[in-house]
């Protein structure tokens, strides 16, 4: 753990040295100089180097079929809207190669002000799980607020006293289920999106992630979705090296639709699988119909995008349209 980010925790932290697990991978993902998500580094892709690989990651091919889905979903031609990538790694959008089909084109990294234009589509992958998260968990029967310790050079994971004023209302929603279940769960990602459909007043909105109903997560997930990821490997070390290694867990697909219903847009969940085969078919035969033999790596990428063993059924697309 660097000594910078080590020094803002404790500046954070409160008089007995805990702070929120929120505000912490807050932090840890975002801090200006030293979050994860605002350092200098390469952070995608499937290089050694890198800690994760996203579908926008693995070529040409996704482009082709998400510009496909979205030509068939616009109520109106392309040219009458703004594209807008949000959560882009600098210089590597998915549509940057059709930016001229639209009104105009903007990318916007994870940690960049959001400002959209009224009339846009608006496309992210792997954005909502990126947002800093609550941890909660059962003890003594009642729901607490995890933190964590801030002392001596270490980090250690605790229960907050009091919950945090974000989290007090959402805990009073939730059920009674047993001793130590946990739930994890980002109230930012709700925000963020309810902030993206304000702005927007006409166009298009597609989320690609993974995520879990509110039934999954309440119900059948007990030890929670939290991950840590570094290098290819996950790990459920969440404090360990913070600003160095990504910090996720899986979005609520109900109460981000419901963001979405908040701002008067009609929402529509589906598999990564059923929205490329029903939104992008013309796409999809293109590709398998390209002449070749032996192993096409274009046909091989279609497949690992949509076929319900790869990508297909792992990853969800939240899109709506007004």
């Amino acid at each position: 753990m660097s000594a910078p980010i080590y020094q803002i925790l404790q500046q954070v932290a409160d008089r007995s040295g805990t702070l929120s697990f929120c505000q912490y991978s807050q932090i840890a993902l975002y801090d200006p100089e030293h979050g994860y998500y605002c350092r200098q580094r390469q952070r995608v892709g499937r290089s050694a180097e890198a800690d994760f690989y996203t579908a926008a990651s693995l070529g040409g091919v996704f482009g082709e079929l998400l510009l496909g889905a979205i030509e068939h979903l616009l109520p109106g031609p392309c040219a009458e809207y703004a594209l807008v990538e949000l959560g882009v790694e600098p210089g590597r959008g998915t549509l940057s190669g059709a930016a001229e089909r639209f009104a105009s084109y903007h990318e916007l990294g994870n940690a960049d002000k959001l400002k959209l234009p009224s009339k846009a589509v608006v496309f992210a992958n792997e954005l909502l799980d990126a947002q800093p998260f609550h941890r909660f968990i059962v003890r003594d029967g009642q729901w607490r607020e995890s933190g964590v310790r801030v002392g001596n050079g270490t980090l250690e994971t605790c229960l907050l006293d009091e919950p945090s004023p974000e989290a007090s209302a959402f805990l009073a929603t939730l059920p009674v289920r047993h001793e130590g279940y946990r739930l994890d769960i980002s109230l930012w990602a709700e925000r963020l999106l309810a902030d993206i459909s304000a702005q927007v007043s006409a166009g298009l909105l597609v989320f690609f992630d993974y995520g879990k109903s509110w039934h999954e997560l309440i119900d059948t997930t007990p030890a929670g979705t939290a991950r840590a990821y570094r290098k290819h490997e996950a790990s459920r070390e969440l404090l360990d090296a913070p600003g160095e290694i990504d910090l996720t867990c899986h979005v609520c697909w109900d109460r981000l639709s419901n963001a979405l219903a908040t701002t008067n847009w009609t929402p529509t969940l589906e598999s990564q699988e059923a929205f490329f085969v029903k939104r992008a078919t013309a796409a999809m035969e293109r590709i398998v119909m390209e002449p070749g033999t032996g192993i096409d790596p274009r046909k091989q990428t279609l497949k690992e995008l949509v076929y319900p063993g790869h990508m297909g059924r792992s990853f969800q697309v939240l899109w709506a349209r007004r």
